[in-house]
């Protein structure tokens, strides 16, 4: 018989336990080994039989030896010991504190977060670098405020058919047998927040706490009594259905998120947020929100409470394809934000345009929340050099006639949380051999560590992961339907002491998880090199929609069972946290093949590389930045060379010749200590040259000292003086958007030799009608440098003109030097740009007026 409720039945700890709790509902414990140990020493069976779940440890553990532990004086010493530093953490000044004038608090908004397996509101990249940027803040002590939803069902469960087919269960999650708290008014009433649906409907919410360190993290819940079953099912799964409920998870995340910040910062008194950073589109109604409160709170006009919430608002993409973004019907929108719904701070035309493709081969009937977030914000970036680049040019529709590289979308290149992701042996090592490595300094000193002490950890990861695939393995078959005699094989299923690859990501077909096997042949004479044989670990989930990553999952699957390869080559299901972190601890060589340029990042060849293993990837995301030759292998890429079909042949071939002749000929080249020098020497220069690098912890300065500080400033010049700036801001814009069409450049000239030399410069004089505007308003530009054989500017340098003198019939004259500093086919071009103290950049506005026509222009050769 099925129970026809589910919840969680909380022990009750004695006295001298009480710390305990402390301890558990605080998140650090997932990154903070020496908590760790404590849990496995209440009970060192359950512990692993809960799967490392101290939630689930308390639950489960028995009266009698919680009484037992309540009188171990050695616990109780290792138990407050434990706690007091928590509190230690929780309170000392770390690196930001050091900072002056940065922002008091920074708002955080994601649609999903991989804290911990024991928390499981994450699917995947996305998620694991939210739950990477909340811990790293903690350490550092970056003030942000977490917020996203509560899924009740999380992503899903990922098992196979006997056949291979990915198969999905979404198991129940009760928020009280997860480490969180309901928030709560201070008389005890749990928090509602309320937002408005059609038909008069509202749609509440509770909101859960959870701990991060130092960081609070709000997860909004819609399972509540207040709400019909509909409302009560938005916040249900991630990323599950379409249309109506995925819009309304939006609008939770955004405008809700928003009120549930205010409330939790005046039930507790939390300094209010200067900055919010939305990770991703998902989260992008927030800006409606802070519009409407700017406009019902402080008298402001739609396009000055734009202009204040643009200044603060830093957005973040993580997708380089455009069908990774979210769009949904314009009429779909206008139903949620329009009618008797609409509310008049925010009229649901004005929410429209924030979210039309205004630009060349643009979908007029679509509502775009990549394009929302960028309008909304006024700082924006990609995850890597690479993918800013691309990211420039998917979005330079939106600031047209400006160059691809001037379009404003920056980038930081992602981290990863060395705390949480690398293996623990390492880490001891690391403060045993290069104690400086614990401030985050002296990373040269790792070529110094003696090469018999990292492999010894190696080996001893190696065969960790190949206890814990042999673990997953069996239950999988076992799920399949097979019997202990047909399983008996997996005993001997991998190998510790064989050169081990790894390879696990969401299944989208541009990752292209079985691009090893568009040779099976070729695949299966390396797995099988009775000399250097190379056994491969994979794992991933397709989205349960996605029809085609399941097939990728079966090819791959079926190829795994064949009797022959069986032993070399398993796919472990139900890619998790944990599994994820075996993975990158315990394999040799971390393999990524995607089609570049659409890997925006990918993280977890970082995580790998910090615990000693090399990168096998295209040349892609961050690895296209951070390979230097030496610090791994790159497959060469045939993109932009060839279709399809032949790109993946010519990519797979050349995979296989660098397993085959390079990756494990260094693996398995061994002196006379049955070291592998060469191999080792690798090693220790990828964590010498990747390990500043690739830590979250730069990541987060970076975002700190060029997103989050100037945005703190143009927040607050925009506010001061009751908004003054805001609404002295869009009401210039507006002057400028209305006169810009009749800004014209008239006449370009310059004067010289026919044939210039270097170190001279180039006089230009340039004619402008500025269409009634002041010469403050504009600045007047010249773009010059190399010129490719159309003509075009290579990388041009700008140099704004001075003078601005009255020539006839109001027009204006600037004047300005060129310098020639190289030799070679030069050029150049003038143009007008707005001009404000509080734009960001020239490109801002997406206003440019150039000449009409090269007209006395000079092009050529200098010598």
């Amino acid at each position: 018989m099925k129970a026809i409720r589910r919840f969680t039945v909380r022990t009750v700890l004695p006295e001298p336990l009480l710390p305990l709790e402390e301890l558990i509902l605080n998140l650090r414990w997932s990154w903070h080994h020496e908590t760790l140990d404590l849990f496995r020493s209440v009970d060192p069976a359950l512990w692993e039989t809960v799967r490392h779940d101290p939630v689930r440890l308390l639950g489960e553990v028995g009266p009698a030896r919680l009484q037992r532990l309540a009188a171990d004086r050695r616990f109780l010493r290792q138990l407050n010991d434990t706690a007091e530093d928590l509190r230690e953490y929780l309170t000392a000044d770390r690196w930001y504190q050091t900072l002056d004038d940065a922002p008091k608090a920074i708002a955080y908004f994601s649609p999903e977060y991989g804290i911990t397996a024991a928390l499981p509101q994450y699917s995947g990249g996305l998620g694991i670098l939210a739950g990477d940027h909340l811990k790293t803040a903690s350490d550092l002590g970056v003030p942000i405020i977490g917020v996203g939803l509560l899924y009740r069902h999380g992503y899903f469960s990922q098992s196979l058919s006997p056949d291979g087919w990915q198969l999905e269960r979404y198991p129940p999650i009760d928020p009280n047998g997860l480490p969180l708290t309901l928030l709560r008014e201070t008389d005890g009433t749990p928090v509602r927040v309320r937002i408005g649906l059609p038909q008069g409907h509202d749609l509440h919410a509770h909101v859960w706490l959870a701990r991060v360190g130092r960081v609070p993290q709000l997860l909004l819940d819609s399972d509540v009594e207040e709400n019909d079953q509909a409302g009560r099912d938005i916040t249900d799964r991630l990323y599950g259905g379409g249309g109506d409920h995925r819009l309304l998870q939006e609008m939770l995340l955004g405008i809700g998120g928003v009120r549930a910040i205010r409330a939790y910062c005046r039930i507790t008194g939390h300094p209010a947020p200067e900055v919010f950073h939305t990770n991703e589109g998902h989260a992008g109604y927030l800006g409606l929100e802070r519009i409407r409160e700017l406009v019902s709170e402080h008298g402001l006009s739609f396009d000055e409470a734009l202009e204040a919430t643009r200044a603060g608002t830093v957005f973040t993409t993580h997708t380089p394809v455009p069908a990774g973004i979210d769009r949904f019907p314009r009429e779909l929108v206008r139903k949620y934000f329009g009618g008797a719904n609409e509310e008049p701070e925010v009229p649901a035309e004005r929410i429209l345009e924030l979210g039309a493709e205004t630009y060349p081969e643009g979908d007029p009937a679509v509502f775009n929340m990549a394009v929302m977030g960028m309008r909304l914000a006024q700082r924006v970036n990609g995850v890597s050099t690479l993918h800013g680049q691309v990211s420039r040019e998917m979005f330079g529709g939106l600031w047209g006639g400006f160059d691809t590289a001037e379009v404003p979308v920056g980038s930081v290149t992602n981290g990863v949380h060395a705390g949480t992701w690398v293996a623990r042996e390492i880490l001891d090592l690391a403060a045993r051999e290069v104690p400086s490595l614990l401030h985050g300094e002296g990373w040269e000193g790792v070529r110094r560590v003696p090469g018999q002490e990292i492999w010894r950890i190696r080996r001893l990861l190696r065969a960790r992961l190949v206890e814990e695939a042999r673990r997953r393995l069996r239950e999988s078959w076992k799920h399949r339907g097979a019997s202990e005699a047909e399983i008996s094989w997996i005993d001997d299923a991998l190998d510790p002491d064989v050169l081990t690859i790894g390879f696990a990501r969401r299944v989208p077909s541009y990752k292209r998880l079985t691009l090893m096997m568009h040779d099976p042949e070729r695949l299966r004479a390396l797995l099988l090199d009775p000399e250097r044989p190379v056994q491969i670990v994979i794992a991933g989930k397709a989205h349960p929609a996605d029809e085609g990553g399941k097939r990728l999952i079966q090819d791959i699957v079926r190829f795994a069972d064949s009797e022959d390869v069986r032993h070399r080559i398993v796919f472990l299901p139900d890619y998790d946290m944990a599994l994820g972190q075996a993975l990158v601890q315990g394999c040799d060589v971390w393999l990524n093949n995607p089609l570049r340029p659409l890997e925006a990042c990918g993280t977890s060849g970082m995580k790998a590389a910090l615990n000693g293993g090399l990168n096998l990837s295209i040349r892609d995301g961050w690895w296209d930045e951070w390979y230097d030759g030496q610090n791994g292998w790159a497959i060469p890429s045939a993109d932009g060379l060839a279709g399809p079909d032949r790109r993946d042949a010519l990519e797979s071939a050349a995979l296989y010749e660098l397993v085959a002749d390079h990756v494990s000929v260094m693996f398995y080249d061994r002196d006379a200590s049955g070291l592998p020098r060469r191999w080792l020497e690798m090693v220790k220069h990828t964590i010498a040259t990747l390990g500043p690098k690739v830590l979250a912890s730069r990541m987060l300065r970076d975002y700190v000292q060029r997103y989050y500080v100037p945005a703190a400033r143009s927040g607050r010049a925009m506010a001061a003086d009751d908004h003054a700036g805001a609404r002295s801001l869009a009401a210039w814009k507006q002057r400028i958007v209305k006169a810009w069409p009749t800004v014209a450049v008239e006449h370009v000239e310059s004067t010289g030799e026919a044939s210039p030399h270097v170190g001279t410069s180039l006089p230009v004089r340039v004619v402008v009608d500025l269409g009634g505007l002041d010469p403050s308003d504009v600045a007047v530009e010249v773009a010059y440098g190399r010129v490719d054989d159309t003509d075009a500017l290579i990388d041009p340098s700008y140099l704004e003109l001075s003078g601005g003198e009255p020539v006839e019939e109001g027009r204006l004259r600037y004047v300005g030097e060129v310098p020639l500093a190289r030799s070679g086919a030069f050029g150049y071009s003038v143009r007008v740009v707005p001009r404000h103290a509080m734009l960001a950049g020239p490109a801002e506005m997406g206003l440019v007026t150039l000449p009409p026509a090269p007209h006395g222009m000079t092009n050529g050769n200098l010598r």
